[in-house]
């Protein structure tokens, strides 16, 4: 079969090699590799899970957050015109509680509420009295197909019917004992009290003091269990328990990460983490594996839910709603707080009126050219959608 750019209908993008490899490991075929435009600087891998066809991307090495995931999306939106909904998938870390009681291994998937998308933002917004936060700004939630099918993906998790186990066991059978090794659960889940700093070499926490770790109860099953709820995504890595749990309290916050709002405005996506550590000083790298695999094997679960023939139907305002985003490449949010400034819009505004193709806005740094480039274009946005 010859496929082409518009065969592929699902964008599944992930932050690291690591979690490239584990989406790797779960497609059913790998397909060539087709041209892409000389702007388009991303390496993809093209394939297919259950008849969907899949463009996997991962963020430059090195380069992750916010900003970062929307450079890459808006590139593989446009070389891959077809492009119904993105899948985020990867690691993340987990705000432990009692109920949901999240524990290493376990997965997190972005569900919406009535106020809320599955995911904020957590370092965009306005800081208030005694060190609390308040985002601004709302994301897209996710199409309704993709919620549907997690719905689906859910009841049979609780019946017993889901492949997910089945797709869990697969890094046995990998031809590579390295990967074997990579993916394979490991046996400490340790939690330390969220007043208790890390001691030690950073590998493990062999040096720390094991009276500060928490008592939970015992699981029955060493199986992942799937939460679902908010995730908070910002630019830095959440390293302290302490601002784990203020930002957290009381918006129900059970994961955060790094990528996610870079992606839910460019292409209507559900966010998946497995999670690897705490959120706390003694986040290190030995769940990664298994979490990264875990959150892969999910993406598949709720790939397989979606029947091929209502891919190829979805309704007008999913088509719309990511036609309006094709030719956006903006990699950067609207500023809420900008002010004035109008004459130099204006002007901007005037030169394109007039059939300049492009405008250079010159200026000492720090004075604003970039806040200026950014909200015109949001106007222009506002004005002409269907650009």
């Amino acid at each position: 079969m010859t496929f082409t750019h518009g065969s592929y209908t699902v964008a599944w993008v992930c932050a690291l090699p690591l979690e490239l490899a584990a989406a790797k490991a779960v497609l059913d075929e790998l397909h060539p590799l087709l041209p892409q435009p000389e702007a388009d600087q991303n390496v993809y891998t093209l394939g297919s899970v259950s008849g969907h066809n899949i463009v996997l991307a991962c963020l430059p090495a090195g380069i992750y957050g916010t900003i970062s995931a929307t450079a890459v999306v808006s590139h593989l939106m446009s070389t891959y015109p077809n492009i119904r909904f993105g899948l985020m998938v990867g690691i993340g870390g987990g705000v432990p509680s009692e109920n949901p009681d999240i524990r290493l291994g376990d997965i997190v998937v972005s569900k919406p509420t009535d106020t809320s998308s599955g995911v904020i933002q957590y370092d965009y917004g306005k800081a208030l009295q005694n060190g609390h936060f308040y985002p601004t700004g709302f994301l897209q939630k996710p199409p309704p197909l993709l919620l549907k099918a997690v719905a689906q993906t859910e009841s049979d998790y609780i019946l017993g019917e889901s492949p997910f186990g089945e797709i869990m066991s697969r890094p046995s059978n990998l031809q590579k004992e390295e990967a074997r090794r990579l993916f394979r659960r490991p046996s400490n889940d340790k939690l330390f009290h969220p007043t208790y700093n890390h001691v030690g070499d950073w590998s493990s926490c062999t040096e720390c003091d094991q009276s500060q770790l928490m008592a939970r109860p015992g699981r029955l099953t060493k199986e992942p269990r799937v939460h679902y709820g908010l995730i908070a995504s910002g630019n830095q890595v959440m390293r302290d328990a302490k601002t784990r749990d203020l930002i957290a309290q009381g918006r129900g916050i059970l994961c955060f990460e790094m990528e996610a709002a870079g992606l839910m405005d460019i292409v209507p996506s559900l966010i998946i983490r497995g999670i690897c550590d705490y959120c706390d000083s003694h986040k290190h790298k030995e769940w990664q594996g298994y979490a990264a695999f875990a959150a892969a094997a999910y993406a598949k679960t709720v790939l397989i839910q979606i029947p091929l023939q209502e891919q190829g139907q979805q309704t007008a305002d999913l088509t719309e709603s990511v036609s309006k985003q094709r030719h956006w490449m903006v990699p950067f949010y609207r500023n809420p707080r900008f002010v004035g400034r109008e004459e130099e819009i204006a002007t901007i505004e005037e030169f394109f009126k007039n059939g300049q193709p492009k405008v250079a806005i010159g200026g000492l740094g720090g004075v604003g050219k970039t806040q200026i480039a950014i909200e015109f274009a949001y106007r222009l946005r506002e004005r002409k959608p269907a650009c």
